[in-house]
């Protein structure tokens, strides 16, 4: 891994923050992504498939939420973006904050594959980097 992935990662997760978008530009058009906070946990493909995931499935459950700065971790050739976040459910009006993580898996400076998990210590596990 080089500091150009932690840094593009970075850029990325910078760029959602601010705009509400993902830095499309630095995903790559069959990038693949894994939810695994969602009960079904199924697969979304291509920059359609992340629109769906990030607009429409997981959006659809907070009426709002938010979520801070993250930490990014050189792991590989992967980097692990770790950050709080709060959301409040769209029909229970449950609160929620707590610290999730995401995986992002690196090729030639683009994104390939994002996992997200409910928290730093899964996505450690899941790069083979447990604490």
């Amino acid at each position: 891994m080089s500091q150009k992935d932690v840094e593009i990662a970075q850029r990325g997760w910078e760029h959602f923050l601010a705009t509400g978008e993902p830095a499309w530009d630095a995903l790559h058009a069959e990038v693949e992504a894994r939810d695994h906070d969602i009960f079904d946990g199924r697969e979304y493909r291509g920059h359609a498939g992340i629109q769906q995931w990030l607009f429409e499935d997981w959006a659809s459950a907070w009426s709002e939420w938010s979520a801070g700065p993250a930490e990014f971790i050189d792991a590989g050739d992967q980097v692990i973006a770790v950050f709080q976040v709060k959301a409040r459910g769209r029909g229970s009006g449950v609160e929620l904050e707590r610290q999730d993580a995401m995986v992002f898996k690196m090729r030639d400076g683009m994104t390939v594959r994002i996992d997200y998990y409910n928290s730093k210590q899964q996505a450690l596990k899941a790069v083979g980097l447990e604490e």
